[in-house]
């Protein structure tokens, strides 16, 4: 169908449009219809992003959380290109040229990509973080020199709050390597300086008691997976001879059930009076020949 240059855009539009009302009205109900249908297939598949939580704890509901985020956010932007798209096509069924629409799309599209490149980039990290599991909210994690406990994780930062209380933001796209220290089990490993002149047979006999004393406390074993167990001589020199103990706890008990296993260990020497290494002494004389013995004398051991 052709018009006369004279006739102006509305006027061929509405003609086309008195011309061809039918077929016209009929694709642009089929094209409605795909939009509506490829909508709902999307919100069906977005769905299956969502890990439901399978306990109340806290670790589990700020999973499912995070991914229901990623998932409306999947949906909400694959929804806005199937009606971008629906439009385009609706444009060109009513004799509308969509090239000018898309010329613009492009164009702002690209505008915004320069824009936002650090954007882009830290809500990709983001969705990988939610998607792989690598934390959640509540793990304590260790992101570049940074240790700290997660108190929010977006798709575009995670907010941490450090050992010395300090709150910490880091963008995911700065993320490259991150370690999570909520997950599974922690370690810890106990030396015990003995004194080099010492036979090992009874500090043997001792850590191995202190262990076992350990291990059969109910209030603590329950935080213990594995250990305390003996591994042997860490190290020897003529100051001291250093005997190794490891264990492995639930998740960040490691420290106060270190601490515990030390206090045992040190009642059981007093018991048995087995001399410790004078570690303290040898470090503070070092110290204060290097000072010009400016320092104070060693206390006695």
């Amino acid at each position: 169908m052709l018009y006369s240059p004279l006739e102006s855009p509305m006027s061929s539009l509405l003609a086309y449009l008195t011309e061809n009302a039918g077929p016209t009205l009929l694709r642009l109900l089929l094209i409605l219809l795909i939009a509506l249908l490829a909508n709902r297939l999307l919100k069906l598949a977005s769905g299956l992003l969502v890990r439901t939580a399978g306990t109340q704890s806290r670790a589990d509901q700020a999973r499912e959380q995070q991914t229901r985020s990623l998932a409306n956010l999947a949906y909400a932007v694959g929804s806005k290109i199937v009606w971008a798209i629906a439009v385009l096509t609706a444009m060109d069924r009513l004799g509308i040229s969509p090239v000018p629409a898309l010329l613009v799309l492009g164009l702002a599209g690209l505008a915004v990509g320069f824009g936002a490149q650090n954007l882009a980039r830290d809500v990709i990290a983001g969705i990988y973080i939610v998607l792989e599991d690598q934390f959640v909210v509540g793990d304590t994690v260790q992101v570049q020199e940074v240790l700290g406990k997660v108190e929010q994780l977006t798709l575009r930062k995670t907010v941490l709050r450090d050992v010395r209380g300090a709150v910490v933001t880091v963008s995911n796209g700065d993320i490259r390597t991150v370690a999570n220290l909520s997950r599974d089990w922690s370690q810890a490993f106990v030396d015990v300086a003995l004194a080099p002149d010492v036979p090992l047979e009874r500090p043997l006999s001792a850590l191995e008691s202190a262990a076992a004393e350990l291990r059969g406390d109910a209030a603590w074993s329950q935080a213990l997976v594995e250990g305390p167990r003996v591994l042997g001589v860490q190290g020897y020199d003529r100051n001291a001879s250093v005997v190794r103990l490891q264990l492995k706890t639930l998740p960040l008990r490691q420290e106060e059930i270190s601490r515990e296993l030390r206090r045992r260990i040190q009642i059981e020497f007093q018991k048995q009076g087995i001399p410790m290494a004078s570690v303290l002494r040898y470090e503070l004389a070092s110290a204060r020949q290097a000072a010009g013995d400016e320092l104070p004398p060693a206390p006695a051991q």
